[in-house]
């Protein structure tokens, strides 16, 4: 069985040192988020997080959900709920959202540590409340005053969760060939009908009454994408003044059989005139539904780096303990009978590996959660556009780059146990499992490409992609940079050189080809977030040095740093070869000679 520690020494270095939380959370009059409060948050956090939720990881993956098929109800497993209760309890629900609504007020990114412990400590638990959080934004910003009222409060305060329903079994991302339908029932009430599949948290035992935001067409609605209108649809029919009423037309229909995140109940619900409400305007379901699936996809990302650390953390710990054969150089605990693995060079690249993309990673997402409080709440208008452009550019690198380093790191944990890491009793198994789907829903990995890429890139020239490189330049362009720091200006700035002319020759190719974008695209993303990993470990450093910090960490930083830049970096002239290959070599065999 793995275990987990919440990382508080490095979660409060990359809020408070490298990212400057305190100082902009005072700026954006956030007057409660002071560094005492948000200590006690984290400290409150971590042991929430490390005894109610990290046990039942393993019970979890073994027990799974289960469904009554006569019924159409799930049973989550066993302590899944009461930890649920807990959480309510504790007022976690809502830390984030607005004190008007029921919430605690607290800028968005100071739920983030909170957010990264409990997919370390329980990814398929922390899928619960996961979208709740996304259908609280999709209301905040859309909803009617009288949506708010009655169906916003119980979401905030944890009496209902919510889910976000869109993929049907013939579509996925091209949601422009959906067939769910909302019919007027002329009181502005909707009848829904239709079936939706992979819907997380879409059925079980924690709440009352759960909220389903549902992408459907009227029928008036134009075709394809641009008819897509978004509809609340409770479980349990919700009187005027709140209360609960019969049960609504919508019903489990089955449970996914999944390769990971058994604890997480995944459901296709079928929708059979299900009452429904519209939220925004007619048609314009998806404005709507992409401020819920943007919050996830930052969401998402932060699982990929929580399940990178507690699988960090395990095999530190492992690497440490296991005695296996003698270091190259000469035995080096001679009082023993062979030494433990971690004095290997094989080992240590992968520990370091991890502990690179760990904490680079962790200072990247909780610097693009800083930029959702500063785009609602920065002072100056222009920061707010500045800071909502850059969000932008950062999302898909964020949701992709972290989940696909997940991967790797969970592989490399693995990989430290040997046959060990194999065997289920370690976990480190499960968090591989767990770690897959990261990558693929809320958009997969080859979708967040074409969203940098196609969208945020080309289509908007480069607007978030300038902002980045001018964050890059600034660094190092900094008086009196730490000589430490100062060792890795000049490959950054060779890279951002070689990032705006790799850039520029794909808008090129593309003018001519179009097919080059999506050829491209994986290979610019990657590049993309390895240049953004390398300039978040030479503000670590920077900021390391800075601080009164002990040397140990200051040493840690620079090290890792130098790890970083000299092995892991070094990727990027992989992917802007392959960028340069072009879309021919992708596209030049006919389909019909894949055999």
């Amino acid at each position: 069985m793995s275990h987990y520690k919440a990382p508080l020494a490095d979660m409060r270095f990359a809020l408070f040192d490298v990212i400057g939380a305190e100082a902009a959370f005072e700026r954006m009059g956030f007057a409660d988020a002071t560094r005492d409060v948000l200590d006690a948050v984290l400290e409150e956090g971590a042991r929430f997080n490390e005894t109610v939720l990290a046990p039942l990881n393993a019970v979890g993956d073994r027990e799974g959900c289960r469904l009554d098929l006569a019924t159409g109800e799930v049973t989550t497993p066993p302590g899944f709920k009461q930890a649920y209760a807990q959480y309510v309890d504790g007022g976690w629900s809502g830390l984030t959202a607005p004190a008007e609504f029921g919430g605690q007020g607290m800028p968005h990114a100071a739920g983030v540590p909170l957010k990264e412990m409990i997919d370390a400590a329980n990814l398929a638990w922390g899928n619960f409340p996961l979208l709740s959080h996304g259908a609280t934004e999709a209301l905040l910003h859309h909803g009617e005053a009288w949506q708010q009222e009655r169906f916003l409060k119980p979401l905030v305060d944890g009496r209902w969760t919510g889910t976000m329903c869109l993929t049907e079994p013939h579509c996925g991302t091209d949601l422009g060939l959906l067939r769910t339908r909302a019919e007027p029932l002329g009181d502005g009430r909707y009848a829904i009908t239709g079936t939706k599949i992979f819907i997380t948290a879409g059925e079980h035992d924690f709440t009352d009454n759960i909220l389903h935001l549902v992408l459907a067409k009227l029928p008036d609605a134009p075709a394809g994408s641009r008819g897509i209108s978004l509809f609340i649809v409770p479980k349990m029919r919700v009187d005027e003044d709140g209360t609960l009423g019969e049960r609504n037309a919508v019903r489990c229909g089955s449970l996914e059989h999944k390769m990971g995140i058994h604890g997480s109940a995944t459901c296709v619900l079928n929708f059979d005139g299900a009452e429904g409400f519209l939220v925004g305007q007619p048609h314009k379901g998806l404005v709507a539904m992409f401020t819920m699936m943007n919050t996830a996809r930052l969401a998402v990302g932060l699982q990929g780096l929580g399940l990178s650390d507690r699988a960090y953390q395990n095999a530190l710990a492992y690497s440490r303990d296991r005695l296996q054969m003698r270091a190259l150089s000469g035995p080096k605990f001679p009082d023993k009978p062979a030494d433990p693995i971690i004095v290997h060079p094989d080992v240590r690249r992968m520990l370091l590996t991890c502990k690179a993309l760990v904490e680079g990673g962790r200072a990247m997402g909780y610097h693009a959660a800083l930029q959702v409080d500063l785009a609602h709440h920065a002072p100056e208008a222009a920061e707010r556009e500045q800071a909502d452009a850059l969000l932008g550019f950062m999302t898909p690198i964020v949701k992709a780059c972290l989940t696909e380093w997940g991967v790797e790191c969970t592989y490399h944990a693995l990989q430290c146990y040997g046959g060990h890491g194999y065997i289920a009793e370690h976990g480190m198994e499960q968090l591989a499992r767990d770690a897959r789907i990261t990558t693929l829903y809320e958009g997969t990995t080859g979708i967040q490409a074409l969203d940098l890429l196609g969208r945020k890139v080309l289509q908007q020239q480069g607007a978030g992609l300038k902002l980045m490189l001018g964050l890059i330049e600034a660094f190092c362009e900094t008086p009196d940079l730490p000589a430490p720091a100062q060792a890795f200006v000049a490959p950054l700035r060779a890279k951002l050189a070689e990032w705006q002319q790799l850039t520029l020759r794909i808008g090129q190719r593309a003018a001519a080809d179009p097919e080059e974008v999506g050829a491209a695209a994986h290979d610019y993303l990657m590049y993309s977030g390895y240049v953004c990993l390398a300039y978040w470990w030479a503000r670590s450093v920077a900021a390391a040095e800075a601080s009164s910090h002990p040397e140990a960490l200051k040493a840690a930083k620079r090290e890792t740093a130098r790890f970083y830049f000299r092995r892991v970096l070094p990727r990027t002239l992989m992917h802007a070869a392959a960028i340069d290959a072009g879309a021919a070599t992708l596209m030049a065999l006919d389909a019909d000679a894949f055999d």
